[in-house]
């Protein structure tokens, strides 16, 4: 397979209708067209749920019809679960209470993804591309429970996977940017910087983007610069064209 840019938006919901859609135009504008993904939050935070929201459900569909895939991702996006070990380092430094799927059993992973999907689906009326967690943090009952729900394709941090074999299709980290404090903003602003200068060996390239982004102007100069350096040397896919590599 040739090399391939896979570009996201994650948290996809009501709670950030108006900021999905500033980043779906700038991303469609960049990469000449609806070319991206859309991880779909069911109820963010228990605040926001997507069942009782049928205007945004149409949207869903509308997006889904004009190309673009849908992911399930999570439930509530929010972690509630006590943590202990490496578990505890993960929910603490890699998310800010948004690791949703890290701490979870078998038998409650599988009903939130099994009820997610649905809902999700039942909206778009087609099949979810996959599942990918909040936070891209799984415990091993999210791990197990990958496989008791069909999902085609799951991602975290360093690769893109079929939960029902494990096989790896592309790996890679993710390029993404963190504004929920300015050292972190510009830390990822760092790494944006120097994988648009560094990675372009890389076969697969994955771009996310979250709505909180679009709240500091600085990280949608550097979102939109990556995402050009990219898109000039290769062309914005599917997560699907994965499968058929």
């Amino acid at each position: 397979m040739s090399k391939l840019l896979l570009a996201s938006i994650h948290d996809v919901g009501p709670r950030f209708e108006r900021e999905v859609d500033q980043l779906a135009g700038q991303l469609a504008e960049i990469l000449g067209g609806p070319k991206f993904a859309m991880l779909v939050v069911p109820d963010h935070w228990g605040e926001a749920p997507l069942a009782e929201n049928r205007a945004f459900q149409r949207r869903l569909r509308d997006w889904a019809d004009q190309g673009v895939e849908m992911f399930v991702h999570g439930w509530f996006h929010k972690d509630l679960a006590e943590h202990t070990g490496a578990a505890a380092f993960k929910a603490k430094h890699m998310t800010a209470g948004e690791g949703e799927f890290l701490g979870l059993s078998r038998a409650e992973a599988s009903r939130r993804m099994a009820d997610g999907r649905k809902l999700v689906e039942d909206a778009i009326g087609r099949s979810a591309a996959g599942f990918i967690a909040p936070a891209w943090l799984y415990g091993d009952g999210a791990l197990e429970a990958l496989k008791d729900n069909g999902f085609a394709l799951a991602e975290d941090h360093m690769k893109v996977w079929q939960p029902e074999t494990g096989k790896v299709l592309a790996k890679g980290p993710v390029i993404t940017w963190a504004s929920r404090s300015v050292p972190r903003q510009l830390s990822s602003r760092l790494v944006a910087s120097l994988a648009r200068n560094l990675l372009h060996p890389q076969r697969v390239m994955r771009i996310a983007v979250h709505p909180g982004d679009t709240r500091v102007p600085a990280l949608i100069y550097s979102i939109g610069q990556t995402f050009s350096a990219f898109a000039a040397r290769r062309p914005a896919g599917r997560y699907a064209d994965l499968l058929s590599a």
